[in-house]
């Protein structure tokens, strides 16, 4: 997936260093990532969450605040409400160049920015922080040996994660003139609160004090064994995944078509190596994002459906579909069908009817339940509507599969 590099215009006229994580197709929707204090764009969790995402379709824009990373001007300068607005200024370019964000994600003290830039960012729908502290003022707490010194001189240099930044006076004021629980209050969109109940840096007390201001629709999804940072891979893509399935029940991830409207031309399907495992692929079917893979047992992560999975999803749901349609349309009493399959292999000589008589065959078989007060004349011309959905007829009659290697 392609990740566009640029610069734009932050608070103080500096130009900030960005990334948008790109989804190979059209974005299903735009997120904005802030990432978590003295961090960078590119810290493992900033990026793992942002490539996660746009495999799933959705682009995420990520940046250096001001001083840090690739950013220009003088971290000393910056202070939280600076990191707000530098938030805002990175949705108006967003606006400006492609679509505003839907979704806005923090991590840790970019998580408290986030909630306090979402009023300024009218078009976000959706809200998710990570590790977020209920008051910008707990970042304090990583050098609180030093407040007082800074609040006498004015400028302190302190240790962070082993590097050095210098603290100021101003930071200090700016922060504690913020009151995050009145934002979050005032929220007015979904809210998703992700945290680690063992983070030693910012305590899960922290979540609930967030999760009990804010008003619903809200959610709160605990992060499991996992550090402050999200150090393990697993723990990064898990949210990604959290995040992205949250947000499509308030982000309009495709367009809506007529009921069973065919397009004019098939869609393209795309199937794509992740390199995450042996076997992860990424399917895309137009603005939708599958993942495939083996079960543990045949050398996968079983972090998907596998290939034979989607073969039967897809006789399932053509079946359920096709009658559906027949039912609808004939105005039969059929409440819901469902349609349960299962694939293996036969020996040819264990089937009668099969012209096969050597070797092994593919068998499929499909049970069928269908609910409503159906009588049996009706439940048997259900059943010969099945057979004759699109893709069972596919499958049984001769396919011819061109294949040809392509740059």
């Amino acid at each position: 997936m392609p990740t566009e590099r640029f610069q734009f215009t932050g608070e103080g006229g500096h130009q900030l260093s960005a990334a948008l994580e790109l989804p190979d197709g059209e974005p299903a929707a735009f997120a904005l990532f802030a990432h978590c204090f003295t961090c960078g764009k590119d810290t493992l969790a900033a990026k793992r969450i942002s490539v996660a995402l746009a495999a799933k379709g959705i682009a995420v824009l990520r940046f250096d605040f001001t001083g840090l990373g690739s950013s220009e001007g003088d971290f000393a300068n910056s202070t939280f409400s600076s990191n707000v607005t530098d938030l805002v200024r990175a949705a108006d370019h967003l606006r400006a160049t492609r679509k505003a964000p839907s979704v806005l994600i923090g991590h840790s003290l970019g998580g408290a920015a986030i909630l306090a830039a979402a009023g300024q960012i009218p078009e976000a729908k959706a809200v998710a922080t990570i590790a977020a502290p209920s008051d910008p003022v707990h970042v304090t707490g990583l050098f609180k040996e030093h407040i007082n010194n800074i609040r006498a001189q004015g400028e302190v240099e302190v240790s962070l994660a082993g590097r050095p930044f210098r603290i100021r006076r101003e930071f200090l004021d700016d922060i504690i003139e913020h009151e995050l629980m009145k934002d979050v209050t005032g929220l007015h969109k979904a809210l998703l609160v992700m945290h680690s109940p063992v983070d030693d840096i910012v305590g899960i007390d922290n979540a609930t004090k967030i999760f009990v201001s804010a008003k619903h629709s809200k959610s709160f999804v605990s992060l499991d064994h996992a550090d402050h940072l999200l150090t393990a891979p697993a723990d990064a893509l898990y949210a990604a995944d959290v995040i992205a399935a949250w947000a499509s029940r308030y982000i309009d991830t495709a367009k809506p078509a007529k009921a069973m409207d065919l397009p004019e031309t098939p869609r393209q399907v795309v199937v794509q190596e992740t390199r995450k495992s042996k076997f992860n692929q990424i399917i895309s079917v137009g603005p939708h994002r599958l993942v495939a893979d083996e079960p543990v047992a045949a050398g996968g992560e079983d972090a998907g459906p596998g290939p034979y999975d989607f073969l039967l999803a897809g006789l399932g749901a053509c079946t359920s579909m096709t009658m559906r349609l027949y039912a609808d349309r004939k105005s039969l009493p059929l409440d819901r069908v469902t349609v349960t399959l299962k694939h293996s292999k036969i020996y040819a000589k264990d089937c009668a009817e099969c012209e096969t008589r050597e070797g092994m065959l593919d068998q499929i078989e499909r049970d069928i339940a269908m609910e409503g007060a159906l009588d049996a004349e009706q439940r048997k011309k259900l059943m010969e509507i099945a057979d004759k959905c699109p893709v069972h007829r596919t499958l049984t009659s001769e396919i011819r599969i061109v294949t040809k290697a392509v740059k």
